[in-house]
């Protein structure tokens, strides 16, 4: 796809494909050394990892994908989209690269996608950083069940092809004064209504049975270093959510930066490097 609204200042990296289930992923593959994989979650895409990628390249190999309907990725329009299916695709690239010992970073539907991986694959897990994420199912949440039903509904999807609610209204609410600066960044992927596919289905994917197994798997990585990085301020992924996800580990590391919202990565930007260097040097 064309990528005109692309700042390459910003964003300056190679971009890599691979062929998987849905179409062309499109990946970031920086630097060398040990491996730090960057799964993303709604509607963000590895723009959003752009200052991890800047300040940890130096020293570890930093690759971040854009699931299928995401960021440079196909957007085909009669692909499932089902979280299983995206993290199958991590597991495809992983095995295209060969990768193994790997530290995983996970944001948002990063969390249940990368996680749900991750269960599957401990021995090439080496560390996990997990910000304002989850890995169960919705279901349990009142306020889950029904923003699946109302924005997963036909209404909702038909709102979010048309009015791109995600970004321009969502994401734009939850970064204020920074939005102006990255706000093409974010439209570009989803400029068009039939490239929305990928996030219209996210909502009514909250609490399909897989989200459950993961959960019910989740000792498969209870021995894996983790370390949480919140945003305090996140109306999302409050407290409660914070602390159940961090019982799943048993060596866990927890910072919460309280006036930061949901997107911390792009919140915090460069201050988010060191938090993260300094768990995957230790």
């Amino acid at each position: 796809m064309s990528a005109d609204w692309l700042d390459r200042d910003e964003y300056p990296f190679a971009s890599h494909f691979v062929e998987v289930d849905g179409g062309r992923l499109h990946y970031v593959d920086e630097g060398a050394g040990e491996p730090v994989v960057m799964v993303h979650g709604q509607p963000t895409w590895s723009f959003m990892y752009r200052h991890l990628i800047r300040g940890l390249s130096p020293r570890y190999r930093c690759i971040a994908i854009d699931h299928i309907g995401f960021g440079l990725s196909d957007k085909p329009r009669d692909w499932a989209y089902t979280p299983e299916r995206h993290a199958n695709n991590v597991a495809a690239l992983v095995d295209h690269l060969g990768l193994s010992q790997l530290n995983l970073v996970v944001h948002d539907w990063g969390g249940p996608i990368g996680l749900g991986w991750a269960t599957a694959h401990r021995e090439k897990l080496r560390r996990i950083v997990a910000l304002d994420t989850w890995m169960w199912s919705m279901g349990e949440h009142r306020a889950g069940r029904w923003f699946s039903r109302l924005m997963g509904s036909p209404l909702g999807q038909l709102g979010t092809r048309r009015f791109n609610l995600f970004v321009d209204v969502f994401m734009k609410q939850a970064l204020g004064d920074g939005w102006p600066a990255v706000a093409e960044a974010y439209r570009g992927p989803l400029a068009r209504p039939e490239d929305r596919q990928g996030c219209a289905l996210f909502p009514r994917m909250l609490c399909v049975p897989w989200m459950e197994e993961i959960w019910q798997r989740r000792a498969a990585i209870s021995d894996v270093p983790a370390r949480l990085i919140w945003g305090g301020a996140d109306p999302a992924f409050a407290a409660p959510m914070r602390e159940r996800l961090a019982s799943v580990f048993d060596r866990c590391e927890v910072t919460v930066h309280e006036s930061v919202g949901h997107f911390i990565a792009e919140e915090l930007g460069d201050k988010l490097v060191p938090q993260v260097e300094e768990f995957l040097s230790a």
